[in-house]
């Protein structure tokens, strides 16, 4: 088991992938506070969360048999634009977070994935195996912090001493028992700077995300017009925000630039609001491919951009 363990993870090393680690497959612990955040209806409108609830709760739900979660994890930091909070909407210019500056990340992963599964299927022909990126119904910070990858930080968002928080997860579910990792302690301590940095306020506890005042949520997964209360505080934000995670000491200090996948496109780095307005659907489809951005409609794109429209010219009244 050992041994296996330790060739699959150095596959994974050699795939590109900056961490790796493994849990011992079984219940979700995360799973009765999900119920908790779901009931309190801070999902907002992603009903298929509730729909996908008991699935998530358990990985052996999606890969009858499984016995080992290995969890990876990619940079997506990098040295252009590092500071969201320092840039403004008044040089007319907006901004799309980094997550989506690069190649879609479900692309980049998933390969990669695949591939170390069906290298282990040929060391071990009798193993089940399934990769998750992202829209499998699984908690992948969960399964990534009981793998040792780091620690789930008061911005919800998975934590890592020497990377920060900017890091794509995947997870590799498997029949094969394999060795497991210890988790990694919590080194947030007593900072706060996640919370206190949300120009929303959704953060109505550490580790508790309210989505329905999440610009990230607003900007990607909301459909229809933003509440009035909140429009300002989006700022020159139109797809996604990168506050929370900018703030945080561990990201701060991140290395940059680990993998060319996800440089930014120049055309999603800071583009011209007058830029975004003119786009037809044709065009914003163009704008947007080859990016993780493919779950914004182009009718809540425009939506998000009137919004910061309106924030520009109100700030160029100040």
């Amino acid at each position: 088991m050992g041994a296996l363990t330790a060739a699959l993870k150095q596959r994974a090393l050699a795939e590109g992938f900056d961490l790796v680690g493994v849990a011992v497959a079984n219940a979700a612990r995360t799973a009765p506070a999900l119920q908790s955040w779901l009931a309190a209806g801070r999902h907002g409108g992603m009903s298929w969360m509730e729909r996908s609830a008991e699935q998530r709760s358990d990985p052996r739900h999606l890969l009858p048999g499984c016995r080992s979660v290995m969890a990876v994890a990619m940079s997506y930091r990098t040295s252009y634009e590092t500071s969201l909070i320092a840039v403004g909407a008044r040089d007319g210019r907006v901004w799309v977070s980094r997550y989506a500056w690069g190649r879609d990340y479900h692309t980049v992963l998933r390969s990669r994935l695949v591939r170390l599964g069906r290298w282990l299927q040929a060391e071990r022909p009798e193993a089940g195996w399934k990769v998750c990126v992202d829209t499998a119904p699984v908690l992948e910070r969960e399964w990534a912090a009981r793998a040792g990858l780091g620690w789930i930080g008061k911005n919800t968002s998975l934590l890592n001493r020497r990377l920060g928080s900017e890091l794509f997860l995947g997870v590799l579910l498997t029949t094969v028992e394999l060795m497991p990792d210890t988790p990694a302690s919590d080194h947030c301590g007593r900072c706060t700077a996640c919370l206190d940095a949300c120009p929303t306020g959704a953060f109505p506890e550490p580790q508790v995300l309210d989505a329905r005042r999440c610009i990230a949520y607003l900007t990607i997964e909301h459909r229809g017009p933003v509440q009035e209360q909140l429009r300002s505080a989006v700022g020159p934000m139109v797809a996604g925000c990168d506050i929370c995670q900018e703030v945080c000491p561990w990201t701060r200090t991140a290395p940059t630039d680990l993998h060319a996948e996800f440089a930014p496109a120049p055309h999603r780095l800071r583009p011209a609001l007058a830029d975004l307005e003119a786009l037809d659907e044709k065009g914003f489809r163009g704008w947007r491919q080859g990016s993780a951005l493919r779950r914004i409609p182009y009718d809540q794109f425009r939506h998000s951009l009137a919004v910061v429209r309106a924030n520009l010219e109100r700030r160029g009244k100040d």
